[in-house]
C-alpha cells in the first residue's frame, strides 16, 4: 500500500474511532450505517484547507438530525494529533480538515529508493487480464491523425493499467475480410489492368481507393508476376492482387507502429473470425436467443428488442456478413474464447453511435457488457504558425503518421498526442513540438531529468555520491519547494490508480509535467550544493528521487530520458 493511501486509512481510522467515542459519550446519536464505510477523504485544492478533507459531517447530518457544524465539532474534539497529524479543524459548514506533519512525506524517499523505478506501481488490477486493442487501422492505406493519437492514448492507457497491476495485452485488430477488402481487391485490379493495357482498358472503381499506393502496388506486382494474371479468372487474380498488397500495408503498418514505439502482443485478423466460423456461431447465437430476424434476403439484428432504435444488417442479400457481425464475433472471441477479463477499445468519437449496439449486442449472447469499455477519442487538428495544416508539403497529401514522425520527434508526438484526455479535442501544434525551450513540454520535462542528471554528475566530480536514506536526515528538508516536490512524489501511486480507473493516461502526462514544475521550482529556491554537508546529502537524495521517479514514468509513456541536453 502507498504512503499515501496508508495515510488515508489512519486519518479514517482516526474519524471512525473519535464518532464512537462521541456517540459513548452521549455527544452524538449512534447510527445505524457503518461509518466507516462513508468516510472519503479528499485532498483540497486550496493548502490553506489542509492536506486531507472530509465531509463525513454533512453526510450524517440527516440521520442524526444535527447540523453538520456540531457533527465534526463533536467528532473533531475526540482526534488526537501525533508525529503524523500537527492539527485539525472544522471549517465552513462542517468540513472536517487535517494538516499533516512533513514526517509521513519523509518516507517517500526511502520507498523510491527500495523500489527505484517500480515505485508507483499499485495492484488494482491484482492480475486481471485485460485487452486493450487500438489502432486497428484499415490496412488499405496508411494510418492518418487520428491512427498517431490512438496509437499514443492506447500503447500509455496500458502502461497505465500494467502499472496499476493488471495482465495487458496490445492487440491490433486487422481488417483483412469484408466490404472494405472487396474495394481493396477492385481497386488493385483496375490498376494492375491499366498497367498493362492502358487507362482506357477498365473504368476505375467510382468507391475505389485512388490513393497512389494503389498504383505503386499494380506495378510492384507488376514487376515480380508481369501479366501472368491478365487472361486468368478476375477473383483469382483479385485474390492474388490483395494477397500481395495487404502483406505488404500490414507489414508498413508494423514498421510505422514500431518507430512509434509501439510493440503489439497479437494482430488478430479478421478473417479468421470468417475462416473458423466464428462469425457464423456469433450469429447463430444470435438466433438462438431470439434476436435476429429475415426480411428482404437478408438476417437482420433485432435492435428495437434491445430498446435501440435502427436494426442492424448482419448478413446482406448476398449471403456475405457485415462489418458488424463480425465485430460481435470479435468481441466473443475476446471475452468468451481467450477468455480475457475485461477489454478496452480506443475508437474514433464518429464510432459513438456503435457504442451503445455493441454492449447490447454482448448482452444478447449472454457476456456481461460490463467487461467492455470503450475509450471515445476525439479528433486531431494539426497548427503550425498559427495555421491550420492539412497537407504534407512533401506529398501534397494528408499527412499521415510516417509523414509527422518526419516533421518531430517521436518523444514530441507520444507526449502531445497524450497531454489531453481522449474526449477532449486536440490542437497539435507542431511549431511547438518542435521548439528546444521551455515553453515546449515535453522539452521542458526532459530539462528538468538532464538538470538533476548534471547536478549529480558535477557533484560525483567533487568527490560527493548519493547517500543511501539511513544516512541522511530527511527533517533538514523544510522549504515550501522540498515539501510540495516530496508531495507530489508521493502522490504517484494515487496518481496511477485515478488514471487506470478512469482509463485516462493523460492525467500521468500532466503529473509528470507539475513534478518537472515543482523540481523547477526546487531548484530555483534551494542549492543543492552548499557548505551545509547534512542538508546538501538530504537536497540531493531528494533530487536522486525526482530522477529516478522520472525516469519510471518516461519510460512507461516511451519517452527518452536523456542526461544531457
Amino acid at each position: 500500500m502507498s504512503l499515501f493511501e496508508n495515510m488515508k486509512d489512519k486519518i479514517a481510522s482516526k474519524i471512525t474511532d473519535a464518532f464512537d467515542e462521541a456517540v459513548a459519550g452521549g455527544e452524538l446519536n449512534a447510527t445505524e450505517a457503518e461509518i466507516s464505510d462513508m468516510i472519503k477523504l479528499e485532498v483540497p485544492k486550496d493548502k490553506l484547507h489542509g492536506d486531507f478533507a472530509c465531509n463525513i459531517a454533512m453526510m450524517l447530518a440527516k440521520e442524526l438530525r444535527m447540523t453538520p457544524r456540531k457533527i465534526a465539532d463533536a467528532i473533531v474534539a475526540h482526534i488526537q494529533t501525533d508525529e503524523d497529524i500537527c492539527k485539525v479543524e472544522v471549517a465552513g459548514a462542517g468540513f472536517i480538515n487535517f494538516y499533516l506533519t512533513p514526517n509521513w512525506l519523509y518516507k517517500t524517499i526511502q520507498q523510491i529508493e527500495e523500489q527505484g523505478k517500480d515505485y508507483g506501481k499499485i495492484d488494482l488490477g491484482k492480475g486481471k487480464k485485460v485487452m486493450v486493442e487500438f489502432v486497428s487501422a484499415n490496412p488499405t492505406g496508411p494510418m492518418h491523425m487520428g491512427n498517431a493519437r490512438g496509437g499514443a492514448l492506447g500503447d500509455c492507457l496500458a502502461s497505465v493499467l500494467e502499472y496499476a497491476g493488471y495482465d495487458v495485452t496490445r492487440e491490433f485488430y486487422v481488417n483483412d475480410a469484408g466490404n472494405q477488402i472487396e474495394k481493396f481487391g477492385n481497386s488493385l485490379n483496375a490498376r494492375y489492368i491499366q498497367q498493362l493495357k492502358g487507362e482506357d482498358a477498365i473504368e476505375f472503381p467510382e468507391d475505389g481507393y485512388h490513393g497512389d499506393d494503389i498504383t505503386e502496388h499494380a506495378k510492384a506486382f507488376i514487376a515480380i508476376n508481369g501479366d501472368k494474371y491478365l487472361e486468368c479468372d478476375e477473383e483469382e487474380r483479385k485474390a492474388a492482387l490483395v494477397d500481395y498488397a495487404l502483406e505488404k500495408n500490414v507489414t508498413a503498418l508494423r514498421e510505422d507502429l514500431e518507430k512509434y514505439r509501439i510493440v503489439y502482443d497479437v494482430w488478430f485478423r479478421e478473417s479468421k473470425l470468417h475462416n473458423d466460423g466464428e462469425v457464423t456461431a456469433a450469429i447463430q447465437k444470435l438466433t438462438d436467443n431470439g434476436y435476429t430476424y429475415e426480411e428482404d434476403g437478408a438476417v437482420w439484428l433485432n435492435c428495437e428488442k434491445m430498446g435501440l432504435e435502427k436494426n442492424e444488417v448482419l448478413v446482406r442479400k448476398n449471403g456475405i456478413p457485415t462489418y458488424f457481425a463480425a465485430d460481435i464475433a470479435y468481441h466473443m472471441n475476446k471475452l468468451e474464447t481467450r477468455k480475457y477479463d475485461w477489454a478496452i477499445n480506443v475508437w474514433g468519437a464518429d464510432h459513438h453511435g456503435h457504442v451503445a449496439r455493441m454492449k447490447k449486442a454482448l448482452e444478447a449472447v449472454n457476456i456481461n457488457s460490463d467487461r467492455l469499455d470503450i475509450v471515445l477519442m476525439q479528433l486531431v487538428r494539426l497548427m503550425q504558425d498559427g495555421e491550420v495544416v492539412r497537407m504534407s508539403k512533401r506529398t501534397g497529401k494528408a499527412i499521415t503518421l510516417s509523414d509527422l514522425l518526419e516533421d518531430i520527434s517521436v518523444d514530441a508526438a507520444r507526449f502531445f498526442f497524450n497531454m489531453r484526455s481522449a474526449g477532449s479535442h486536440l490542437d497539435f501544434d507542431l511549431t511547438l513540438a518542435a521548439e528546444q525551450s521551455n515553453e515546449n513540454p515535453v522539452f521542458y520535462v526532459q530539462y528538468a531529468y538532464a538538470r538533476i542528471c548534471s547536478i549529480i554528475r558535477l557533484l560525483k566530480e567533487d568527490g560527493v555520491e548519493v547517500k543511501k536514506y539511513s544516512e541522511i536526515n530527511p527533517s533538514l528538508l523544510t522549504d515550501e519547494t522540498e515539501l510540495t516536490l516530496l508531495k507530489k512524489l508521493a502522490d504517484l501511486p494515487e496518481e496511477i490508480k485515478n488514471a487506470a480507473e478512469a482509463l485516462e493516461p493523460a492525467k500521468i502526462t500532466r503529473y509528470i509535467m507539475d513534478l518537472a514544475t515543482d523540481f523547477h521550482s526546487f531548484y530555483n529556491s534551494c542549492h543543492v550544493k552548499g557548505e551545509d554537508e547534512e542538508l546538501m546529502a538530504a537536497r540531493l537524495k531528494l533530487a536522486d528521487s525526482v530522477r529516478i521517479v522520472m525516469a519510471g514514468i518516461l519510460g512507461m509513456l516511451k519517452i527518452s530520458a536523456p542526461e544531457k541536453m
